[in-house]
């Protein structure tokens, strides 16, 4: 044990620097093999409403005007805005075929605008969508509204439409204020034009502001970090989304833009983070489950304080609600015992609402075990510990878990106690090869070809 505790940063990077999954759910999309008829998932999702009226909404704007070549985002490039009306009103008519089908009038609890693009729409028009999707549902009364935003095309409109329509939280696209590093992933934004929406964005009213920044992009240095880091600190927003850059060019295409020779990797891709991370600690931020940081006075702070932080699909949220309800192309939903993915195409899309047929065309439905390892999961990318002291929280497979976790503990990642897990300091930088030793479907079905980004 002594001796594996000495293993220095780097020798740890080596040893875990292994593909894995980010568990935005358990399991995880590739190990999806129990596929639910619509019914099913229709049935899961009226026994949570049954349960606890309150529903997620995570509606998909896909359309953006260039493609950022980092993305692993489902996009549809465009400069044609005529796109905006034809796909709001197919949200709208997919959103319908789900309150017919609802034997309860839901109560929205948040809801979350991703994309793409969703300043790509007009103000006019997000106002055209949030008013169908209101006029059928309850609003909650701490409704939590929030938006991704491109920090070239938002506008003062946007902000104010939005505002008006519950919207208190913004995330701005950052990622890095280098030149050389904007310019190889197509993501130019100057740092006055940042400052300068930022700054609306206060002046409307919105009390939480995020940046997204990502480390491991192509040209990336220790230097070019902290001084993107350093500017974001000037400005300070309430909280940052700090986190690894994933290279799929198998899956994504425009990563080819680039090779692993202009990347980052191991080592070097860690020391980028713990730069970021010593910097933004300096000045207040406070480390918020995996790669997320929040000032104190931020509600995503104080979630995690008051055990309400919660890990889905959208990312990190404030409550623990069960269901979530993903509108339009690609769009994953969740009913906690059961998802359901979209169709990825907008072709598909359009063609599956014309049939009045929900476009779903994927999904899980989880059993027992799936939604025990889920728990774990959840508990360590949340409160960095979990526990298995009853028996609803043990599986028939947990002396395998227990004897993965055992190098992790001797790596000096984790501390052990009877029935009980608690992630070190040092296993912070580690957490997705914790969830790993959970993770009884990857251990199952070693895939013969790569499906993850790396962990580090």
């Amino acid at each position: 044990y002594f001796i594996s505790c000495k293993m220095n940063k780097s020798e740890l990077i080596r040893k875990y620097n292994v593909a894995g999954p980010r568990y935005t759910s358990y399991p995880t999309v590739p190990y999806w093999d129990n596929p639910p008829k619509t019914i099913d998932w229709l049935d899961s999702v009226n026994v949570q409403l049954d349960h606890d009226q309150n529903v997620c909404l995570y509606i998909h704007l896909p359309f953006c005007e260039s493609l950022c070549t980092y993305c692993g985002c489902n996009t549809r490039i465009t400069t044609n805005h005529s796109v905006e009306e034809p796909y709001i009103e197919a949200l709208l008519k997919e959103w319908m075929m789900y309150i017919n089908k609802f034997e309860t009038t839901p109560t929205i609890r948040e809801i979350h605008l991703g994309g793409g693009t969703p300043t790509f729409f007009s103000p006019v028009n997000l106002a055209l969508l949030l008013n169908g999707i209101f006029s059928l549902a309850n609003k909650h009364a701490d409704l939590e509204c929030s938006f991704e935003a491109h920090p070239q095309n938002t506008t003062v409109q946007h902000l104010e439409e939005l505002y008006r329509w519950g919207f208190r939280r913004v995330s701005f696209g950052i990622q890095d204020f280098n030149s050389d590093v904007q310019k190889i992933i197509n993501r130019k934004q100057s740092f006055e034009k940042v400052q300068e929406i930022t700054h609306v964005a206060r002046q409307v009213g919105f009390t939480s502001i995020n940046f997204d920044l990502i480390y491991g992009l192509p040209l990336q240095t220790v230097n070019t970090i902290m001084d993107t880091i350093n500017k974001v600190c000037i400005l300070r927003p309430d909280r940052i989304a700090f986190y690894s850059y994933a290279h799929v060019p198998w899956i994504k295409r425009s990563q080819r833009k680039f090779t692993e020779h202009d990347l980052p990797i191991g080592l070097a891709k860690s020391l980028l983070y713990e730069a970021g991370k010593e910097l933004l600690e300096n000045v207040g931020y406070i480390e918020v489950g995996m790669d997320h940081f929040a000032l104190k006075s931020d509600v995503l702070f104080e979630a995690m304080s008051g055990d309400s932080l919660n890990r889905n699909f959208m990312g990190y949220t404030t409550s623990r609600n069960k269901l979530l309800v993903g509108l339009g192309v690609s769009s994953i939903s969740d009913s906690w015992n059961c998802f359901v993915q979209n169709v990825k195409t907008v072709e598909e899309y359009y063609d599956s609402i014309a049939k009045n047929e929900l476009p779903i065309f994927k999904g899980h439905l989880l059993n027992k075990e799936d939604q025990i390892i889920r728990s774990h999961i959840l508990n360590i990318m949340c409160r960095f510990e979990t526990n298995w002291n009853s028996p609803e929280l043990q599986i028939l497979e947990m002396d395998q878990i227990l004897n993965r976790l055992s190098e992790l503990e001797s790596d000096g990642l984790i501390e052990l106690t009877p029935f009980h897990l608690k992630v070190t300091s040092k296993g912070r930088a580690f957490i997705r090869n914790i969830c790993m030793a959970f993770d009884l479907r990857l251990m199952r079905n070693s895939p013969m070809s790569v499906l993850f980004s790396s962990t580090v």
